[in-house]
Formats: C-alpha cells, sequence, structure tokens
C-alpha cells in the first residue's frame, strides 16, 4: 500500500479477498490513502452486496457475469439486474467481458457510472496494436459520454 501510494496509484483490487479476511491489507490501505476495492459477481445475495458495499473504497466492481473474464458479444439481463438492486451510495464500475463501445454504454444506460475495459485492452497491447487500442479507448469515452447524457 505504501509503494502504491509512492507510485500515485489510488486504488487495488485483489479479486479473491473477502473483506472478512482482508483487515491487515485495508489497515495498511487506510494509512496510505489507497481504496481497496471489493468485486460483487451477479450470484451475491442482498446481505452480503450491503457488506461489500459499506467496506470497498472508491467504487464497487460490479462484475458483468460469473466465469471469467475476457471479452464477449453483449451484455447479459443478469448484469443489468445486479446493477439496479447495488445499492448507490458509491460509484459502480462493471467489468468481466466489457470489450466494445456498445457494451460500456450498455452498462451506463442501465445505471452503472463507469465500465471496465481490461482484456480488450490487454489483447491489444500483446498484439502491439497501439494504434487500435487508441481508438477503442476514444470510441468508449464517446460512447459512454453519449450514454450517460441519454440516461
Amino acid at each position: 500500500a505504501r509503494d502504491c501510494a509512492g507510485c500515485g496509484i489510488t486504488g487495488m483490487i485483489v479479486p479473491d479477498l473477502p473483506p472478512e479476511e482482508a483487515a491487515p491489507l485495508k489497515e495498511a490501505c487506510d494509512k496510505y490513502g489507497v481504496d481497496l476495492i471489493y468485486l460483487v459477481a451477479p450470484n451475491t445475495p442482498p446481505a452480503r452486496i450491503e457488506l461489500i458495499a459499506e467496506e470497498t473504497g472508491g467504487f464497487l466492481y460490479l462484475v458483468a457475469r460469473v466465469g471469467v473474464t475476457g471479452a464477449r458479444s453483449e451484455v447479459l439481463q443478469d448484469t443489468r439486474d445486479l446493477i439496479a438492486r447495488v445499492p448507490g451510495k458509491k460509484p459502480k464500475a462493471v467489468g468481466f467481458g466489457i470489450s466494445t463501445p456498445d457494451q460500456a454504454a450498455d452498462v451506463i444506460r442501465a445505471g452503472a457510472d463507469a465500465a471496465i475495459v481490461g482484456s480488450a485492452c490487454v489483447d491489444l497491447i500483446a498484439r502491439g496494436r497501439i494504434e487500435e487500442l487508441e481508438a477503442l479507448i476514444g470510441e468508449m469515452k464517446k460512447a459512454v459520454k453519449a450514454a450517460g447524457k441519454a440516461r
């Protein structure tokens, strides 16, 4: 947490760390002003969502689907339902399978505050397609802005 803060990192996600087991890391994050961000999956029960929403720092990371991350062709109804049932005190960011501008806009229209696009970006970087990455990010930004205004 100290090294993160020293490098300008303001938050961290440890996907397999539940709040009940995070006390030492959370204490270090709090000490250095780094948000510890927890994930909420589509199958997370309501009482647990409340706990995670209370404990998370920065924003809630809503997992768009059960399974592994990676590009998908559509945003599922389960994702829309999850966005709707998570309390609105902290910003909601949706990730896991968001890979196109249309999908990013779709989660914003459904009530999310942000779309997290990881695998599509990592794939383009791995293939050395930086210009395509820049274009994708630009398209995502335009789509998200337009969807936010449409809400």
